[in-house]
This record gives structure tokens, sequence and C-alpha cells, in this order.
């Protein structure tokens, strides 16, 4: 079949956009001989819990689904009761680009913050967690923050830390939407569990579409106090894969060894390399810190339509003329140096 692509152009839109890693492409075709047990009783699930035990901690326990927004409600579900409520970031994934799914299918209410760069503090928290014991408001349960922010921000172990103990004291639970959690820990250098489970984080969801495999996030369940019934909340949901074998086989070659490193720090770098080839550009402001692999920029109107018709990106906040660009893990020195020059071009037309 012939390839209904072209090789030689790349978006910026989004992670997402990115294919799949060779490496995950070969670790789906070497689980494909013989049969195994359906639905996760295969040898290739049982392994990846090993995986992520090396990862988080030994008390951590995967459940793999087919996308993030699944994780994040099967995860917010199992951490909640019908009359509690989950506090986020305005700007949060869960608010902002999952159509609803959480308050539609998870039936959970969520309790928005306006924050300044997408990231929650002690005190913001402090602004919804409130009205405990009060039958006519949804009780504040969870706190749920992203890691890599939807604004490209990254918290640092330490705010992590002091964060989950803020809500813990307040007996409130931590859900981490890791959907770009390899991208901040190779952003700061630290394991994965310093932004997690050490930091205090009771539910994990992990991304692994965006950093290089064909499908599949995960519930990661780090104290097991906090969710139950994943099993079959997992179920309900329509996310309990029946060959999952396929899915678990693609985490094993991603986490195993250092393959999630090495594609989130690819896609670090050319964060900061696009960052770098168009901050001195007349006409563009980046806008937003450029720590792990979003470049966020305003541009005028004209030369981002002009420009989009070359390269894919998103309009991110269209009163400011502001646009997000997005680097990936096969994303090149190549690319980002075209894009950069496309851009250019369009500023100098």
């Amino acid at each position: 079949m012939t390839p209904r692509h072209d090789p030689h152009l790349k978006a910026f839109a989004s992670d997402n956009y990115a294919g799949v890693h060779p490496e995950i492409l070969q670790a789906i075709v070497a689980a494909n001989g013989g049969h195994q047990i359906s639905y996760g009783e295969d040898v290739y699930t049982e392994a990846l819990q090993d995986v992520f035990r090396n990862h988080f901690g030994e008390r951590a326990r995967a459940w793999p689904v087919f996308n993030g927004t699944a994780a994040n409600v099967v995860s917010l579900r199992a951490m909640t009761a019908q009359w509690e409520a989950v506090i986020c970031a305005e700007s949060a994934h869960i608010n902002t680009d999952e159509g609803g799914a959480p308050e539609v299918v998870g039936g959970i209410k969520l309790l928005t913050v306006p924050t300044p760069d997408g990231k929650l503090t002690p005190e913001l928290i402090d602004r919804q967690a409130w009205g405990f014991g009060d039958v006519h408001r949804a009780q504040p349960r969870v706190v749920s923050i992203s890691n890599t922010t939807e604004l490209g921000t990254v918290y640092t172990p330490a705010e992590l830390t002091a964060l989950c103990a803020h809500a813990h004291d307040l007996g409130l639970l931590v859900h981490l939407d890791g959907s770009r959690l390899t991208n901040a820990a190779a952003a700061l250098d630290v394991p994965m569990r310093a932004l997690t489970t050490d930091a205090g984080v009771d539910v994990l969801s992990f991304g692994g579409t965006k950093i290089g495999l064909m499908y599949g996030e995960a519930v990661v369940v780090l104290n097991p106090d906090a969710a139950g019934g994943i099993d079959c909340l997992r179920k309900t949901f329509m996310q309990l894969s029946s060959k999952m074998r396929f899915v678990s086989a693609q985490f094993e070659a991603l986490l195993a060894g250092d393959l999630w490193l090495r594609n989130a720090r690819q896609a670090n770098a050319m964060g900061r390399r696009l960052a770098a080839a168009v901050r001195e550009l007349p006409g563009v402001e980046l806008s937003r810190p450029v720590e792990a692999n979003a470049v966020f920029a305003v541009l005028p109107a004209d030369v981002a339509e002009r420009l989009r018709k070359r390269f894919r990106f998103y309009t991110w906040n269209a009163d400011l003329g502001e646009v997000r660009w997005m680097c990936a893990f096969d994303t090149t020195e190549a690319d980002v140096d075209a894009f950069a020059a496309a851009l250019a071009e369009e500023l100098a037309a």
C-alpha cells in the first residue's frame, strides 16, 4: 500500500500528530505471535506491572486503557463518591478539552480555579476547598493537576510535594494528568517517581500516545487506599481491551529501557530550538515560558493564517492572537529550521 502522507512535512499542532516510534511498532509485531488470554490476563500485561513498579514504587499498579480522556475519567471516578467534586485549574484538560466527559460520562463535578500559568498552588486550592459538610455544595475530594500543564509549564518536585501535603492536610486526594509526564521529567532531569510517588500523588493518568505509542494510556494507582473498583470501572467505561497485550507490549517497550526519556528529550530540545529560532523575529512575541516541548507565541493574524497553509498548528487564544506550537519525539532540527524560515518569510511578506 502506498503511504498516504508526505514524509517531509511535519505539523506543529500536537505531539499526537506524530507516528508510532519504530521500537513500539516492533514490540507490537513481536507480541502478535500465537494466542494469549484476553482482557489483560496475558503475559505482557503481567510483566508490565513490574515495569511500572520500577518507575513508581512497589505499591504501584497499572490498568491500561485506550485513551487519555478515559484514563482521567476512570481515575477520578474511582477516587470520588457521587456527591464529591474535583478541584482543577480552569485551563485543565479535563475542563477544557475532553468534551465534558468527566462531568457527562463520569458524573463528576469540577470546581475550577483561574491560574496565571496553568499550575495550582496550596493557596489556589483553598479557593475551592471549602463547604465541607454542607449538603448544598458538592464536596471537594480530589485535586487534579497536569504535568506538564496545558500552558507548557512544569511543576517541580518541591512544588508538587507542597501541593500534595496541603491537599492531604485538607483530607483531599491528588490526581495527576500525566499525558506529558515524560516531558516534565526529562525537562527537570529527574525520575518520574520524583514527580509522582515521592511527591505524594495518589493516582496518575500516564500518557503514552504523545510520546510514541500507537494507542494506549494507563491508570496508575500509586496509593491503593485512594481509589477502588477500577477493574469494574474500566469495563463500565468501555476501556477494557480484549487484546490488551498489544497495549501492554507498547508500554513495556517504552518504559523498560530509556525510550521514554530519549523521546521526551528530543521533543523538549526541539521546543527550545524553536523558541530560540523565532524569539528575535520582528512581530513575534513568545507569550509563555518554554519549559518542555510547547511554544506559545503571539503573531499578527494574517501571518498566522498564511503560515498555517504551510504548517498545521492551533490558535490558542484568538482574542490575543496567541498560537501554540508543539514539538514531538520525531521533530528534527531540519523541521524546526524550516518552520522558522517559513515564519520569517511570512512576517516579511
